[in-house]
């Protein structure tokens, strides 16, 4: 076969379905809830002023904007799958030496490791429960993509400048095309938001919820 010369290759290139998947990453209810473990012993003050419009942009934007990727992805014939914080064991010895650091210990088969009942997964859905800032790293997602037959990766979740930025970057190491839908990822502010899209760039290709629909339309 005739090598395709470097100067036609690009990131822009659409979905297709049956080689694609939609991977949703750490929205679950240990860090998207205001009693997820991440917050439900911090005061009110304290919780509104460092985390009120995260919350805020996650309920009227954000996770609206998954559950249209969500459904839009299903009915394209997208794998969707999803990744959460959670170890593999109940006292947490297995995660990695930086969460043991941040003190990021959500135990075996808890609540706070369950995804958000508003993107809530489908009983043939894969869920892979992670213990570092990459997917890549603490779980077996390569091996599985590949089994897939997946080749193009769309990536929704949180927190956009932390791990979503490591999936994004092993993802396009691995030889993934990556698509990251800007407007269905978040952090803790506007402006770490805008920096990590542009740091990112690089990287992959970025669309809105809504162009990824017309897309798949």
């Amino acid at each position: 076969m005739k090598a395709i010369p470097e100067s036609v290759l690009t990131r822009e290139v659409p979905l297709v379905p049956e080689q694609s998947a939609l991977l949703f990453i750490d929205v679950q209810n240990f860090s998207a809830r205001r009693d997820g473990a991440e917050f439900k012993d911090m005061p009110d003050a304290e919780f509104t002023e460092k985390y009120g419009w995260f919350f805020e942009e996650l309920k009227s934007r954000v996770v609206p904007n998954m559950q249209k990727l969500q459904t839009g992805c299903r009915a394209a014939g997208v794998e969707v799958l999803y990744t959460t914080i959670e170890s593999l064991t109940r006292d947490g010895r297995d995660r990695s030496l930086d969460y043991k650091i941040s003190g990021f210990n959500v135990p075996k088969g808890s609540w706070d490791g369950k995804v958000l009942d508003d993107i809530a997964p489908g009983d043939d859905e894969i869920v892979l429960p992670k213990s570092s800032s990459s997917v890549f790293v603490s779980t077996h997602i390569d091996y599985i993509l590949r089994n897939l037959g997946v080749k193009q990766i769309v990536l929704s979740g949180l927190i956009t400048d932390q791990c979503v930025e490591s999936a994004i970057r092993d993802a396009c190491d691995l030889g993934y095309l990556v698509t990251q839908v800007t407007d269905a990822c978040l952090t803790y502010s506007q402006e770490r938001h805008d920096q990590s899209l542009r740091a990112i760039k690089g990287y992959c290709r970025q669309v809105t919820t809504q162009e990824l629909l017309d897309e798949l339309s």
